[in-house]
């Protein structure tokens, strides 16, 4: 959560988001249009890009030079890319292509996949375990569970009723978060057991669409955005057991029989009340718009971010003690800060500018000395589908730039 990508009509841009006053961007390509996927590997140079103009074809850039590293192409249109230090993950709508982020190479194909028409997936940033979340049913909120490092099935959790349409990992690989199309309830799970360790209630009055669940880095707290004009943020801790003794107070005396009267109720009912509430919220000024949530320290604090369809970027304080209303600190345009964007008043397709990256990769562009099939090691080849054919560039994936995150160490 320390930088921001987002894709436009003519390109991408990618933002460092270390100040609250200021929004640094840090690069801007428009050498392709309409891109709708833009994912970048922390902070490194490595950057994924899917545009409208080539659905099934993803290019992985090193944006700081101005080179491609490769492209891969697949049967089907691109619905989203995940990627940690090492693997990068493709997913479509009835498949999924796991990839070594090292040479870029297809390590695996996870084929018939129930149909996602959202490209729903999750992967842990944690290079170490490497889980992938995705839907394992499209009627009901079956989770798959898979390790992206064993390249082997790890369990299914069900999770919800309905479908999903939510899923997010905390930091470390150990917590999956996940909710249902109907979005009135959030659940926690251990990972990779599988068992539920939190319930939440974002709300009983109306069914939502959840755009975003977020945890933050040390995993106390989790954010759900959804397209209601309010943000939700859980805090994750077990008041009934981890609590230490509190003195004797009228309210701790009423916690405790309410507690006590929940042991007596049906199953359904006691678990509804004991279904944690919001910590703190947010009120947006807008609703029916998508957009994405954060949580993140920024200047020594913690502050929550949510990032909107339209091109804003709105900025929160958040008290970690008491919740409550998040209170709004500052608000950045996404879209206004260039000129490309000053001349579309009068022009909807202005002449760009020459970016940096296009001048460099214009003077140092060489042909592939390799074009190869990809594979699959489960043999999906003899199945029938239709393998991705890619581009390797010349030599490893080797990002050397200063305070960057290599993928591996060469």
């Amino acid at each position: 959560c320390s930088s921001l990508a987002i894709g436009t009509t003519t390109g991408y841009r990618l933002f460092s988001l270390s100040s609250v006053e200021q929004l640094d961007q840090v690069h801007e390509s428009n050498e392709v249009p309409d891109v709708y996927i833009v994912e970048r590997l922390f902070s490194s140079s490595l950057v994924v890009v899917v545009s409208h103009a080539k659905p099934q074809q993803m290019n992985v850039y090193h944006f700081k030079k101005g080179t491609e590293i490769c492209n891969y192409s697949y049967s089907s249109n691109i619905l989203s890319i995940r990627l940690n230090r090492q693997r990068l993950v493709v997913c479509l709508e009835e498949s999924i292509y796991i990839h070594n982020i090292k040479d870029m190479k297809l390590l695996k194909t996870i084929l018939d996949t129930p149909p996602n028409t959202t490209g729903l997936c999750a992967l842990s940033i944690n290079h170490a375990n490497s889980y992938l979340a995705y839907p394992g049913s499209a009627t009901s909120g079956e989770i798959a569970l898979y390790d992206g490092n064993t390249l082997k099935t790890v369990c299914t959790i069900p999770a919800h009723d309905g479908p999903l349409a939510a899923l997010a990992f905390n930091s470390t690989g150990s917590k999956l978060a996940s909710a249902s199309e109907k979005g009135t309830v959030i659940r926690v799970f251990s990972i990779p057991g599988g068992q539920k360790l939190y319930e939440f209630r974002r709300g009983m009055k109306r069914y939502v669409n959840i755009s975003s669940l977020v945890f933050s880095m040390d995993s106390q707290f989790l954010c759900a955005s959804s397209n209601t004009e309010t943000v939700h943020v859980f805090k994750l801790e077990h008041l009934t057991d981890s609590r230490p003794e509190e003195p004797p107070t009228w309210s701790g005396y009423m916690g405790k029989m309410f507690q006590a009267a929940t042991n007596y109720l049906p199953a359904q009912v006691s678990g509804m009340m004991n279904q944690d509430r919001a910590f703190a919220t947010i009120r947006l000024n807008i609703s029916g718009q998508r957009n994405i949530c954060a949580l993140s320290t920024i200047q020594k604090l913690p502050r929550l971010l949510v990032t909107t369809s339209d091109g804003h970027l709105y900025i929160y304080n958040l008290d970690p003690q008491d919740g409550g209303e998040c209170v709004l600190i500052k608000k950045h345009s996404l879209l206004g800060s260039g000129k490309v964007e000053e001349n579309q008043e009068n022009d909807l397709r202005p002449p760009l500018p020459q970016s940096y990256a296009a001048t460099v990769a214009r003077q140092s562009s060489v042909p592939s000395t390799s074009t190869m099939p990809g594979y699959s090691e489960d043999g999906g080849a003899l199945r029938g589908e239709l393998i991705p054919e890619h581009e390797f560039a010349t030599g490893p994936v080797c990002l050397d730039d200063e305070n960057e995150f290599p993928p591996v160490s060469i």
